[in-house]
C-alpha cells in the first residue's frame, strides 16, 4: 500500500489524532474575530494553547475550558553591569505597523535634547517607507541607530547591554523578546496591551498607552533621572522570570499532550 487510506482506515486515523492549536499574535487578537477558517480551527481543536495569561480572555467563552497558558521559555542569563554615563534604550522588532516603530521614533525625537539617552533599534524594514523613516531619523538624530536585522546571538548581546527594552507593539500574542529581556535582567517598557500585560503582570509599572510617545519619553526620562525607577522595574521583572523557565514550559506542554492522548 502506498499511503492511500480505505474509508475504514481513515476513520481509525481520525480517532487516533488529537488536534492542538497554538494561538500566537494576529490569529488570537484579530483572525478569530473575523476569519471563518480561524473560527473553525477553534471548534475542531481538542486543545488550545495561548502564550500568556490574558490570552484566554480573547477566546469565545465556549472554548476557554480547553485552553492552557504556556509561556515560551529561554535560559536565564547573567545580567551585565550597565554604564552610568547614559541610558541606552533598545527596540527589537521588525519595522512594520503591528510593532509600532513610529512611537519609538517619536519618543527619540521628543528626547532629542537629551544627550544622555540613546536609542538603538534591531529589526528589518519590511516596507520601504519604514526604511526611509529610520534612515531619516538617523540622519537628523545621531543618538538613534538603526542596526538592521541581527542574528539571535548578537541581538541577545544588545538586549543584555541595554538599560531598557522598549516594546511598543499595537498587537502581540506573547512577545518572545519581552521574555528574553526579562531573563537577561533587562527591564521592559511596554505598551499596555493584553499581550504585554499577560507577560509582565497587571501591576507592572513600565507600561505606556499604545502610540503615546510622550508617555514613553516620560518613562525613559524617569529611568535615566531616577535610579530607583530602574531598580523597581528590574525587581518586578525578576519576579516574573520563573514563568519563562524552560522546565516550566516543558512540563506544561507534556501535561497537555498527556491529557489529550489519554482522552
Amino acid at each position: 500500500m502506498t499511503g492511500q487510506l480505505t474509508p475504514q482506515r481513515r476513520s481509525v486515523s481520525r480517532l487516533a489524532i488529537s488536534i492542538l492549536v497554538v494561538l500566537t499574535g494576529t490569529d488570537l487578537y484579530r483572525d478569530i474575530r473575523v476569519d471563518a477558517s480561524a473560527q473553525e480551527s477553534l471548534r475542531l481543536a481538542d486543545g488550545l494553547i495561548v502564550l500568556q495569561e490574558r490570552g484566554i480572555d480573547e477566546l469565545p467563552a465556549q472554548y476557554r475550558a480547553k485552553a492552557v497558558v504556556c509561556y515560551q521559555s529561554t535560559p536565564k542569563r547573567q545580567a551585565l553591569p550597565k554604564t552610568t554615563r547614559h541610558l541606552r534604550a533598545l527596540m527589537v522588532g521588525h519595522l512594520r505597523n503591528e510593532k509600532d516603530p513610529q512611537t519609538y521614533f517619536d519618543a527619540a525625537a521628543i528626547l532629542a535634547a537629551r544627550t544622555d539617552i540613546l536609542f538603538d533599534h534591531v529589526g528589518m524594514a519590511l516596507d520601504a517607507h519604514w526604511a526611509e523613516r529610520a534612515r531619516a531619523l538617523e540622519a537628523s538624530l545621531p543618538r538613534y541607530r538603526w542596526l538592521g536585522p541581527l542574528s539571535h546571538g548578537l541581538t541577545l548581546g544588545r538586549i543584555r547591554q541595554a538599560h531598557v527594552l522598549v516594546h511598543p507593539s499595537q498587537i502581540e500574542g506573547g512577545a518572545h523578546v519581552v521574555m528574553e529581556a526579562v531573563r537577561c535582567g533587562t527591564p521592559v517598557l511596554a505598551s499596555r496591551i493584553p499581550g504585554n500585560v499577560g507577560m509582565l503582570g497587571e501591576g507592572y509599572e513600565g507600561y505606556f498607552a499604545v502610540g503615546d510617545a510622550a508617555e514613553l519619553s516620560a518613562l525613559l526620562t524617569r529611568c535615566r533621572d531616577d535610579r530607583s525607577t530602574l531598580e523597581v522595574l528590574n525587581t518586578m521583572c525578576v519576579a516574573r522570570s520563573p514563568l519563562f523557565d524552560p522546565a516550566r514550559e516543558r512540563k506544561t506542554l507534556l501535561g497537555v499532550v498527556h491529557r489529550l492522548t489519554a482522552e
